[in-house]
């Protein structure tokens, strides 16, 4: 049975596990990650000391992007010592209804470690179309007031992730912005510009990754198929037309 993993962060409750029965040890985060992503890339490891009623001891969440990697470990785990003395419990999360979480998009370094992961270090590439500043852009009903806010710089950017061996590609469009706080300083002008270029890039880049959809097989083979709910009008657009697109 095929299994779809999104560029997402991960909600779902068989995407989630429960480690309790753990020993209090120097650098414990580290010793879970180090157990558990063995069976699937995971996308994050708590760990917390249990409440006075019960008992002594540690006990973690872990999440994982796929739900069947986080059912394998939990057979794999359950009732073993993994790195300690006495055995762990390790459970698939329990549904809780009628609490609706909200679905955000993985960040930039995330996309890339899940991207590396199922395709390969390889097996996909990005490139920016345009990185255009956008600072003096305003709207033209703007209230007199805000004239005297803090300056700020905006970039916006475009850029394609590309897929060769699977022969899709996806674009991404977004926009950085930070304040500037000393106006009068040139250096930090310099500083918030490289800041926003990069977060406009990361941002453009998480965006593209959302419209990819990871169809992980059960040989282990991914196949990739590109997501038409999340295409935007940027997507049929000419590079030309793309890199004026602030124009326009």
């Amino acid at each position: 049975m095929a299994e779809v993993v999104e560029f997402r962060v991960p909600t779902g409750s068989a995407q989630t596990l429960l480690v309790w029965g753990l020993e209090p040890e120097p650098g414990l985060e580290h010793s879970l990650f180090s157990a558990f992503s063995k069976f699937g890339p995971l996308y994050s490891v708590r760990a917390h000391r249990n409440a006075a009623v019960a008992g002594p001891g540690y006990s973690a969440v872990i999440k994982f992007y796929s739900a069947g990697a986080a059912s394998r470990a939990q057979r794999a785990c359950d009732g073993r010592r993994l790195f300690q003395k006495s055995p762990v419990k390790v459970c698939v999360c329990t549904k809780q209804k009628g609490f609706q979480q909200q679905v955000l998009p993985l960040n930039s370094t995330k996309c890339q470690e899940l991207a590396n992961h199922y395709l390969g270090f390889n097996g996909w590439s990005s490139r920016i179309i345009t990185l255009q500043n956008v600072s003096g852009f305003h709207g033209e009903n703007e209230e007199v007031g805000k004239t005297f806010q803090k300056p700020s710089v905006k970039f916006l950017c475009a850029l394609e992730v590309t897929l060769p061996r699977h022969g899709v590609r996806a674009r991404g469009v977004a926009l950085g912005e930070a304040d500037v706080e000393n106006a009068e300083d040139p250096l930090e002008f310099v500083t918030a510009t490289r800041r926003v270029q990069k977060l406009a890039v990361g941002r453009a880049l998480s965006s593209a990754f959302q419209k990819i959809l990871l169809v992980v097989l059960e040989n282990g083979k991914v196949a990739v198929e590109y997501s038409s709910s999340h295409e935007e009008p940027t997507d049929s657009l000419p590079e030309e037309e793309l890199k004026g697109l602030v124009q326009v």
